[in-house]
């Protein structure tokens, strides 16, 4: 499947950026063009179900190939939130990018008793701005009038995939390239457990203090700043 892209900049590297359930590539509003300013051509996709790209079977399985169906090989950095981290790392071995940052991916729980509850994710297709205001009180206004948008275009079928299933579903057990995994604060997917098995096994771990889920948008200076020496 060919996804939809949206694209920043010329420069002779590239960076390539994978979003999280529910959004698409206009979340990267800001990380896009910053990255375009430090030389960078950047292409953020729209995952199958989401945004402007078309819809079909969903599973971690099909979003990682429409990846590697899509993205440029061999880029300089790839980016991942969330689903998009988990995507990634499903599709990392063959994209073969020079760097790879996994933001608070859906790779691991500190709860491990834990389930995805599909039917909540549905129901957030609805939510309206004072919900998405609560939920998210760092967030700029235009990223609340993106998060709507983005919503209105999200194919809620796409998280049927997830119904039941553990948060956790694997560990990498080791960087396929240089990685690094940008953490919430708390992270609700990656416990403290789950970071240390990173670390022992050579990923570098980094926190943005005090940001939720969503680190881009409820803190983009903290996010660009532990994204140093990685692009």
């Amino acid at each position: 499947m060919q996804l939809n892209t949206r694209t920043w900049g010329s420069g002779d590297r590239t960076a390539v950026l994978v979003h999280g359930i529910m959004s698409d590539s206009r979340t990267w509003r800001r990380v896009g063009p910053a990255l375009a300013d430090r030389g960078y051509r950047v292409v953020a996709v729209d995952l199958r179900g989401h945004g402007a790209s078309p819809r079909g079977e969903y599973s971690p399985a099909h979003f990682a190939r429409d990846l590697v169906d899509t993205l440029p090989g061999r880029a300089d950095v790839a980016i991942g939130h969330s689903l998009g981290g988990l995507a990634l790392s499903l599709a990392v071995d063959r994209l073969r990018p020079r760097r790879a940052v996994y933001c608070d991916p859906v790779w691991a729980t500190s709860a491990p008793g834990g389930t995805v509850d599909a039917a909540a994710f549905v129901a957030g297709k609805h939510a309206v701005r004072e919900d998405i205001v609560a939920l998210n009180p760092r967030w700029e206004e235009v990223d609340v009038d993106i998060e709507l948008a983005t919503l209105a275009d999200w194919d809620a079928e796409s998280a049927h995939f997830l119904g039941g299933r553990p948060l956790f579903g694997f560990l990498p057990t080791q960087p396929v390239v240089p990685s690094l995994v940008q953490l919430a604060d708390p992270s609700f997917l990656i416990g403290a457990e789950d970071a240390a098995h990173l670390r022992r096994n050579h990923f570098e771990v980094r926190t943005v203090a005090k940001a939720g889920h969503t680190i881009h948008r409820d803190d983009f200076d903290g996010f660009m700043r532990s994204l140093e020496g990685w692009i």
